[in-house]
C-alpha cells in the first residue's frame, strides 16, 4: 500500500451561530430538551449566498496553509458531501475552478456522514497510481434540507466543511495506515431524502408533502450503530494489528451527544480520549469527522505516534474506519 501521509487539515463553519432556542420554537421543543437529548447548545448555518462549495473551498484553502502547499500542488480533489450545489456538476468541480487548482482531478463521493472516510480511500487510490498530493473535504449544508418543524432532524444538523491534505511521497507525517469501508444498503430507508432524484422528481405534490426535506428513522439509527460499530470496530482493529489499548484517540462522527457517549462506553478503548465538536456545531454530515480532527489537531492533542480511530457511519448505511499514526 501506497505509504499516504496527512500533510495538513482545515476547517470551516458558517459566521451565523444558531441557537437552541431559534431552532427549538418551530419544532415544540425548548433548550433543555434539545441539550439533554443531543449534547449540542448551538450549531452554524450558512448564509443565504453561500453552498456547499463555498464552505469546502475555504476549508481546503485552510488545509492547504497548514501543509504549506497551493492549489498548484494538487493531482486530485474528491468532496464528500450529501448536500451538493446542483445534481450536477460536481461540487469538486466548482471547488477546483475556487481553488484555481487547474491541474487536479476533481469529483465528488456520497457516503453520507461516512462520506470523508469514503473520499479519503478513493483519494489514497488515485495517489497510489498518480503520486502527487490530494485534497479530501467532507462538506455539508443540512440547513437547506431540513424541515424545520422536524425535531428529530433540525435539531441535531449544522453546516460546515473539513478538509485534510494527503502525500504519496511518504517521509514526514501522520501517516494513514489503514482504512475500511462498510455499506448496508438493505437499511437505505433509514436516512433519506425522499425526492428530487430521478425516482421521485420535485412537482408540486411532493413540495406539498414535504418530500424534499431530510428525515431520519432516529430509532432505527441508534439501533444500527449499537448493533454493528463496536463488531466492526473490533474486526478493523483485529485488521490493522493493533489492539484497542493502542488506541490513543477517537475521533468519531458527530452524530448526537447521547449516541457519542453509549458508542465510546461500548467500544471499549481504555486509553482513548474521545474527541468532540458537536456543542457548538452540531451534526455537520461528512464534515464533522474532518471538522474535529482538525480542532483537535490544532489544539495539541495529538502527540507523535498516537493512534487516531476515525470513525464515520450514517445513511446508506454506511460506515467507515481510517487508523491514522500521527
Amino acid at each position: 500500500m501506497t505509504d499516504v501521509r496527512i500533510l495538513g487539515t482545515g476547517a470551516y463553519v458558517p459566521e451565523r451561530v444558531v441557537s437552541n432556542d431559534e431552532v427549538a420554537a418551530a419544532a415544540g421543543v425548548d433548550d433543555a430538551w434539545i441539550t439533554a437529548k443531543t449534547g449540542i447548545r448551538e450549531r452554524r448555518w450558512a448564509a443565504g449566498d453561500q453552498a456547499t462549495s463555498d464552505l469546502a473551498a475555504a476549508a481546503g484553502r485552510a488545509a492547504l496553509r497548514s501543509a504549506g502547499l497551493t492549489a498548484e500542488d494538487l493531482s486530485v480533489i474528491v468532496v464528500a458531501t450529501s448536500t451538493p450545489d446542483r445534481p450536477q456538476p460536481p461540487t469538486a468541480a466548482y471547488v477546483q475552478q475556487r481553488l484555481g487548482a487547474t491541474g487536479a482531478a476533481a469529483f465528488d463521493v456520497n457516503a453520507v456522514c461516512s462520506g470523508t472516510v469514503f473520499a479519503l480511500s478513493a483519494a489514497e487510490g488515485v495517489l497510489g497510481r498518480t503520486g502527487g498530493h490530494a485534497l479530501v473535504i467532507g462538506a455539508d449544508v443540512y440547513s437547506r434540507i431540513l424541515n424545520r418543524a422536524d425535531r428529530r432532524t433540525v435539531i441535531l444538523f449544522g453546516d460546515g466543511a473539513g478538509a485534510v491534505v494527503l502525500g504519496a511521497s511518504g517521509g514526514q507525517g501522520p501517516r494513514v495506515r489503514h482504512v475500511a469501508l462498510h455499506s448496508f444498503g438493505d437499511l437505505s430507508g433509514l436516512i433519506e431524502v425522499p425526492a428530487g432524484g430521478s425516482r421521485m422528481p420535485v412537482d408540486e405534490t411532493v413540495l406539498d408533502e414535504g418530500l424534499q426535506y431530510f428525515t431520519m428513522d432516529g430509532r432505527g439509527v441508534r439501533d444500527f450503530v449499537g448493533d454493528h460499530l463496536p463488531r466492526l470496530v473490533k474486526g478493523f482493529l483485529h485488521d490493522c494489528g493493533v489492539t484497542p489499548d493502542d488506541i490513543a484517540h477517537f475521533v468519531p462522527h458527530q452524530a448526537n451527544g447521547v449516541m457519542l457517549d453509549s458508542v465510546f462506553a461500548g467500544l471499549d478503548l481504555p486509553r482513548a480520549t474521545m474527541h468532540r465538536t458537536l456543542t457548538h456545531y452540531g451534526n455537520t454530515g461528512a464534515a464533522s469527522l474532518p471538522i474535529t480532527l482538525d480542532s483537535a489537531a490544532r489544539a495539541g492533542a495529538f502527540t507523535p505516534g498516537d493512534l487516531i480511530l476515525m470513525a464515520g457511519f450514517g445513511g446508506g448505511m454506511a460506515a467507515g474506519f481510517a487508523l491514522v499514526e500521527w
